[in-house]
């Protein structure tokens, strides 16, 4: 199997640069550094390196591409040599350059060697040697983080599979046993097993109350003084030397920082080396911590530098050892050791860096891979220093530069970053909506940033782009375009491309055209007339509300990009917000739309552009055929059910003009034509393209230019339309077909929705298109969302000036009044009096709000922002615990870890451990993998807010103010993807779609490479890749390899986005299904399970998808003979089956017929008989008595009403005849879950509809269990199993 050690290379390589792994692993790193430049053009050698000291010299392996700073950092997290930091590499008595390529080291083969030499320190190097061995030994305690949550950034991958793997009882133990279907969804499974602590290796490493150095000991090469207590109590001044580390001579109360004299005298070159030599017990500590470290996942603890770690939003309470807070005196002086005494080394131009980074060079491979990965830090960087910004301008800690003005009209500088609100300060959006178009505006600004960055075009430039929402505030934070504030001479415009000072001035400078020619050609913008104050026509390549900027270091700057897609006319029309509607956008009417900034999305325009352009390709092959006599055969291929495969194509595909790119793997069937056709039809012919300022209240003056806008007024409309007519019903019936992956929760919802081009303001649309029981779940979805968007809108306005020790109170009352009223109908803030007389000013409305005035707020809301009017008892069938999550991941909150009480029937026994309702809590909770115990419950329990309500006020409530324990930043940020590694990943799936296997291969672990070196390892987008790649390892049959990938998707995904997210989920269960293809069936059911308890916290119970999981489980349950298990688990399987779609559906038929045969397995012939029946009568009706599935399913009919010995030989036919089976009813296969929104076929290739299938080996099973061969299996089998029904079942 070498293409699975293929798989993992790039993985382990890349990885390396973090774990402490043996020398051999680096042998790794010259092989990723050759995928990165595509193979051929590295050479991979080994190369010795003589050290100073133990063990004086080590082979590691390197490409003659690589840079010599990876050679270091490979030398530098090796163990043998981890004590190095400050050094330099020579060969033949020649200093390398740090910054150049092995290739260009003069002489330097395969057999040359080369010299570390350590180096003198500097006092950054000193500091930062100091932070790295204080991390390596663990003395590092933990840190709070203005931005990073509480456990940000966590993973339950090592919980769940340590819960699987106690369970070492007999064969068939596993963790399924008695699993309750029903039992709501348990908090604690969202949250990790307490670990125990790392082994101390010093008490304690600081910085010396003598630092720093005087100024006449600096001139002696003094650095910095360093305390150290070791683990036996003695405490050690120590002097940083530009020579090294030693003990000097320093007391509590005497200063003397020379060294000490003999026999104490000791000092190093590393200060790892000097502790080791300092205290006996160290050199044991530190190899028990290094074990201790590798016990864990690697991914599971490395550093995430180059994305925003998921900050969970239930988190443990404050007792928990997860979270406990250590006195560490370093904590305070951690931001001096690394950025210095002046803090200047942290003060970044932004707007450089992200300018001269885009004009690095692009031509070659290598090229294009260094300018991505520094592009991929540089967001990561710029994003966070960003958000960390906003947080503080949020809590007031940051000065305004224009004090002043109105809070709203206030702008910020801070860490080079320009931060201003996104509200209308100063009344720009008056007429487009005031507040509520500017916030939207800044979110759709981001999304334009990013659309503009990802097209990368030449010449054209935009400032680094973040939306932050925290705490009801809405800031923008970005870089600062060079002349953005100049005062400009009179005469001269603010703007040199666009509208400026409104749109009574139109500037267009001729310079600007060619590079917004390329932009508005790749988002398919008009070219248009737009008419200044005077009646002026100018005619500008993008809206009149996208600005150019010529920048005082000469770049072109693109700016505020909010309008890039013409406003949605049909939605302004019909709610009242269209330039001349009868309520204008003030917002007077109760029910119109808030704000009038109501844009089509981008991928919608992309849509429909590949529909016109397939309507255009049709008629041109029309003329054709009229011209010619032979027919084209392709024209066929191109109806209206080709557009549902495009549906789902994204924005970000940028397909030019003249060439269609498509992000699903099948090429459809524009592109056959195109193809066949490519000598009859020249495509770059068709045009298409849209206006952006339709319907935004120009005025034409002559006949002409009226024309021509009418005319583009009516292709916008025509895309309107087109978005209502096709894309909304279309949707909605793939949902109802069961054709594509069911959203989960909001986000997922959210994202599916906006990949087909929807807005998120059409859910009360698709609310009231969701009709029937199949579509039962998006109905609940739909509202559910809509509820908790309203809520997040109420909530801001209430907390947006709140004084910050205010703001737990206000939430936790807004809880109250949302979820808590049926335990409480008259929820009272609880407030303390002392702080609201800190804050006279402060506007503490929220105090007056009740459960009913809230539910009037968000029904208010739900009306005007979604235009559906919602259920007057909708807050009777909401989801508490669901709606809770959804709220909590809007607002950014982190909750208390506890069982929260929604309705008096939860608190009605006082003995709550023996109450049956929280019997069944508990007894979930153990079954979630997390064995919590009842100790640990009661702990929580007394902690909660009823109890501690309970003392003050007379009646219980749900939520508390110290149930929220923090509240995190929501980020939208503007960071391109990498064009070159997602082109290899296309390139792989081509090739193995074309049956090229090796070569398919070859590039997909290229792109596993090239996505590694660019994004770094824990990365969304890695996460996505590992997801993606494992599943195409397991259609290639490489077990091993797909849940390797599998399992690191999980971890990165789980850091990345969330524990708890819907794309989490989905790779959990591929875990799971992978792991039981190689084998691993007890640790796969582990997996399986964690996934079906996170969905009853993200959904519930009875998801539509969770029938593939629960049939998957039953199949995996026959390969342990656990058969009675097994039948139970199909049984809930085709109780969720039938509830969504029916009793009569072929999938509930499917499952009948897979249900027979559990059931005869379970020596039920009877009731096997009947479900063989059921399955059957469906078949017949539904699809007739030809078809295969009906002929199978009576065959099997008439063999489960005879005998045995019929059935034994019926099951050899059947083996005989695998390949000719049906594509519906396949027996004995378990299936993946395809990601929300993708189709099944792009899952696995398989018929939609069949989603079930009973595995190959229980066919086998059934055979021997009949011929009864199978006797050693029925004796493993549990005791307490034996129910009447199987207990009167006997197989005649």
């Amino acid at each position: 199997m070498a293409d699975v050690n293929d798989v993992e290379t790039p993985a382990v390589s890349a990885a390396g640069s973090q774990t402490l792994a043996s020398a051999d692993h680096a042998t790794t790193n010259g092989v990723t550094q050759e995928a990165e430049v595509g193979g051929d053009q590295g050479t991979i050698f080994q190369l010795t390196v003589h050290l100073p000291h133990d063990p004086e010299q080590i082979q590691i392996m390197v490409s003659s591409q690589e840079a010599i700073h990876d050679v270091r950092q490979s030398i530098i997290e090796l163990p043998g040599t981890l004590q190095y930091s400050c050094f330099h590499l020579e060969h033949t008595g020649e200093r390398i350059n740090d910054f150049i390529q092995i290739s260009e080291v003069k002489g330097l083969t395969s057999d040359s060697e080369v010299m570390l030499v350590e180096d003198p320190y500097t006092e950054k190097e000193a500091r930062l040697h100091t932070v790295r061995v204080r991390e390596l030994i663990g003395a590092a305690g933990d840190r709070t983080d203005t931005l990073h949550g509480i456990l940000s950034g966590i993973s339950l991958h090592d919980s769940v599979t340590a819960a699987e793997s106690g369970l070492n009882g007999p064969l068939t133990a596993h963790s399924m046993s008695g699993y309750d279907f029903e039992a709501p969804g348990v908090l604690s499974s969202l949250l990790p097993e307490t670990q125990e602590q790392p082994p101390k290796t010093v008490k304690s490493i600081s910085v010396s109350p003598w630092n720093p150095p005087p100024y006449h000991l600096k001139q002696r090469g003094h650095l910095l003084y360093l305390l150290l207590t070791t683990s036996e109590g003695e405490q050690y001044q120590i002097t940083s030397h530009v020579s090294g580390f030693f003990v000097n001579k320093s007391t509590n109360s005497k200063f003397d920082p020379f060294p000490r004299g003999a026999p104490k005298a000791q000092s190093a070159h590393s200060l790892l080396t000097l502790i080791s030599n300092l205290s006996p017990s160290f050199a044991a500590a530190f190899k028990k911590l290094q074990d201790f470290n590798n016990t864990k996942e690697p991914l599971a603890t490395f550093q995430i530098t180059n994305a925003t770690p998921s900050s969970p939003w239930i988190v443990p309470s404050l007792t928990s050892p997860l979270t406990t807070h250590q006195a560490d005196i370093t904590r305070t002086q951690e931001s001096f050791l690394i950025s210095g005494i002046e803090n200047t080394e942290t003060l970044r131009d932004w707007n450089e860096e992200f300018q001269s980074t885009r004009e690095l060079p692009k031509e070659t491979v290598q090229d294009r891979v260094f300018r991505e990965r520094l592009t991929s830090k540089l967001f990561a960087d710029y994003n966070e220093a960003a958000a960390r910004g906003a947080i503080l301008v949020a809590r007031g800690e940051v000065a305004p530069l224009n004090p002043t003005e109105g809070k709203d009209a206030q702008i910020f500088v801070y860490n080079n970053v320009f931060f201003s609100f996104g509200a209308d300060g100063v009344g720009t959006f008056a007429s487009e909506g005031g507040d509520e178009a500017a916030r939207v505006a800044t979110g759709k600004d981001v999304l334009g940033v990013r659309m503009v960055n990802q097209l990368d075009i030449e010449g054209l430039f935009t400032p680094g782009t973040v939306v932050v929402d925290y705490l009801g505030k809405r800031l923008v934070g970005q870089s600062i375009v060079p002349g953005i504030f100049k005062q400009r001479e009179p005469g001269e415009n603010q703007i040199d491309y666009g509208a400026v000072d409104g749109k009574e001035v139109v500037a267009a400078d001729k310079s600007f055209v060619p590079v917004f020619e390329k932009l508005s050609k790749a988002l398919k913008v008009k070219k248009h007339a737009v008419w200044d104050k005077e009646g002026k026509c100018h005619f500008l390549e993008g809206s009149v509300e996208t600005k150019g900027l010529l920048g005082t270091d000469g770049r072109k700057y693109v700016l505020d990009l909010y309008r890039i897609t013409p406003l949605d006319i049909s939605w302004m029309e019909e709610y009242g917000t269209a330039i001349g509607s009868t309520e204008q956008a003030n917002g007077s009417a109760e029910t119109t739309y808030p704000h009038r900034m109501t844009v089509l999305r981008p991928e919608l325009v992309d849509t429909y552009w590949k529909f016109k352009m397939r309507e255009w390709v049709n008629s041109e092959l029309e003329k054709r055929r009229q011209n010619q006599t032979e027919t084209s055969g392709p024209t066929k291929k191109l109806g209206s059910k080709d557009l549902a495969e495009d549906g789902s194509s994204t924005v970000k595909d940028k397909p030019e003009v003249g060439e269609l790119k498509e992000a699903d793997s099948n090429s459809t069937a524009l592109d056959k034509a195109a193809d066949i056709d490519k000598d009859k039809i020249d495509v770059s012919n068709f045009g298409f393209a849209l206006n952006p300022d339709a319907f935004s209240g120009q005025e034409p003056h002559t006949d002409a230019e009226k024309e021509q806008l009418a005319k583009d007024e009516q292709e916008v409309r025509l895309a309107c339309e087109f978005l209502r007519v096709t894309i909304l019903p279309e949707f909605v019936n793939d949902l109802r077909e069961g054709d594509v992956g069911f959203p989960m929760d909001g986000q997922s919802l959210s994202r599916l929705l906006h990949k087909r081009g929807i807005n998120v303001r059409y859910l009360g649309k698709i609310t009231t298109l969701a009709e029937g029981k199949r579509l039962e779940s998006l109905r609940i979805l739909s509202i559910q969302e809509m509820v908790s968007r309203a809520f997040k809108h109420v909530a801001g306005k209430y907390l947006r000036y709140l004084p910050i020790p205010l703001t737990a109170a206000c939430i936790s009352h807004l809880l109250n009044c949302l979820l808590g009223a049926d335990l409480n109908p008259k929820p009272k803030a609880e407030v303390d009096e002392a702080l609201i007389s800190l804050y006279p000013d402060a506007d503490l409305d929220f105090q007056k709000v009740s459960p009913e005035s809230l539910r009037g707020e968000l029904e208010n809301q739900i009306l005007r922002r979604f235009q559906y009017t919602i259920d007057k008892a909708w807050s009777l069938n909401i989801k508490p615990l669901q709606l809770l999550r959804e709220v909590s991941l809007k607002l950014g909150l982190q909750l208390e870890m506890k069982e929260y009480r929604f309705t008096t029937q939860q608190i009605k026994s006082p003995v709550e451990s023996t109450s049956p309702v929280n019997g069944t809590a508990v007894k979930d909770n153990s079954a979630n993998g997390q064995s919590t115990s009842n100790k640990k419950k009661k702990k929580t329990r007394d902690g909660s807010p009823a109890s501690i309500a309970s003392s003050n006020v007379c009646s219980p409530q749900t939520f508390s103010p110290d149930d929220i324990l923090n509240i995190v930043p929501v980020i939208k940020e503007a960071s391109p993807r990498s064009s070159l590694a997602e082109e290899a990943l296309e390139a792989g799936r081509i090739s193995i779609m074309q049956n090229q296997k090796k070569l398919g291969q070859e590039l997909l672990l290229e792109s596993l490479s090239l996505h590694e070196q660019i994004y770094g390892i824990i990365h969304p987008e890695v996460a996505r890749v590992y997801n993606t790649l494992s599943m195409l390892y397991y259609q290639l049959e490489e077990k091993d390899a797909a849940v390797e990938l599998a399992r690191k998707a999980v971890i990165v995904s789980e850091r990345t986005l969330g524990v708890d997210n819907a794309e989490t989920l989905l790779s959990y269960l591929n875990l799971g299904l992978f792991g039981h293809a190689s084998g691993e069936t007890k640790s796969a059911l582990g997996y399986i399970k964690h996934a079906l308890g996170l969905w009853k916290v993200i959904y519930g119970p009875n998801h539509p998808d969770s029938i593939t999981t629960i049939n998957n489980a039953a199949v995996m349950l026959q390969h342990l003979k656990d058969y009675h298990e097994s039948r139970l688990w199909f049984e809930a399987s085709l109780k969720i089956c039938e509830n969504v779609y029916g009793k009569q559906s072929i999938n509930a038929a499917t499952l009948l017929f897979q249900l027979a045969q559990a059931l005869a397995l379970d020596q039920d012939s009877k009731g096997a008989v009947n479900r063989m029946r059921e399955s059957y009568n469906i078949f017949l009706n539904e699809l007739g008595p030809n078809d295969k599935n009906t002929k199978e399913a009576e065959s099997w009919l008439e063999q489960l009403t005879q005998n045995a010995v019929s059935i034994a030989k019926h099951a050899k036919d059947v083996q005989a005849r695998r390949i000719r089976l049906s594509p519906r009813v396949t027996l004995g296969q378990t299936h993946p879950q395809p990601q929300v929104g993708q189709t099944a076929q792009a899952a696995t290739g398989r018929d939609p509809q069949n989603s079930m299938g009973l595995d190959s080996r229980s066919i086998d099973e059934l055979l021997k269990f009949i011929e009864g061969t199978d006797q050693t299996a029925k004796a493993k089998k549990r005791p307490g199993r034996s129910n009447p029904k199987r207990r009167g079942a006997v197989v005649s």
